[in-house]
């Protein structure tokens, strides 16, 4: 799903100033890399995905399309930059819905979700499958083209929240599988990988900021455990399994963090 700026976090924040009081090229190298390695491991699970879905194999197609779709949760604010690939690999059918579009027009994770959950076959996937791991490869040829600006990486890591406040948080994304959980905990180590290549310089900057934004990360990290039911990788409950209380604790958890993340943008300061 395409990332919305939250322009009121952002509110009274330059993010166009210029980067004179600190070389942080060194900083969005760093990011444009750790985006590569996602999205290699999108392409990598991917193809792993398709050979289920061809093999007839429900259950462990099942299995893998979260763990899958993290990879590319991670990396969406540059994932998203590409024209229509976002769309093409992760919209839902609601927004196809709001541009006025059919089913007819859908493609990517969300409507072989639809046909795994809700009609509990994978009959029918093959062609929407092999236009899934082709749109995968595309975006894999396009991202070490991308310009990566310590401004894209700020905006991109508020953005993240925000898609967790606006359909993770409400279910609308994973709608059928009801794996919201792992898109929710993507988004958030995808902000989080961010804050964690700015945060030797946000010190220097501000390092109350730096232990408040690490703290509520801390905080949502642990709500999202509680509801993990592995030792080790992800397995998380279904969303509908989660009761008013653990969803409102989530979303005001999310919340919180969005406005010091969003402040974040004082290392573009003068």
């Amino acid at each position: 799903m395409r990332l919305k700026t939250l322009t009121v976090a952002l509110s009274g924040i330059c993010l166009a100033s210029a980067v004179s009081a600190a070389d942080l090229n060194k900083e969005t190298q760093a990011y444009h890399q750790f985006v590569i390695e996602q999205i290699d491991h999108l392409v990598t699970d991917t193809e792993k995905f398709v050979d289920y879905l061809k093999q007839g194999n429900l259950e462990k197609a099942k299995v893998l399309y979260p763990l899958a779709r993290m990879y590319f949760e991670r990396s969406e604010p540059i994932a998203e930059s590409f024209g229509d690939l976002d769309p093409r690999i992760d919209a839902r059918l609601a927004d196809l819905t709001e541009e006025g579009k059919t089913e007819n027009d859908w493609s990517g994770f969300h409507k072989i979700e639809k046909i795994l959950w809700e009609e509990n076959t994978t009959q029918g996937t093959a062609a929407i499958a092999d236009q899934l791991l082709k749109d995968v490869k595309e975006l894999r040829a396009k991202i070490p083209t991308a310009e990566v600006t310590p401004e894209l990486m700020i905006t991109g890591a508020v953005d993240l929240l925000n898609e967790v406040s606006t359909t993770k948080v409400t279910g609308e994304e994973e709608i059928f599988s009801k794996t919201d959980l792992y898109d929710f905990k993507a988004n958030i180590e995808g902000a989080e990988k961010i804050y964690e290549i700015f945060k030797p310089t946000l010190e220097k900057k501000d390092k109350a900021l730096s232990l408040d934004i690490a703290e509520k990360f801390a905080a949502v990290n642990a709500l999202l455990a509680k509801h993990n039911q592995a030792k080790t990788g992800f397995d998380y409950v279904s969303y509908d399994k989660l009761s008013q209380s653990d969803i409102k604790a989530l979303a005001e958890a999310v919340n919180k963090l969005g406005e010091p993340l969003a402040q974040m943008g004082v290392i573009l300061e003068e």
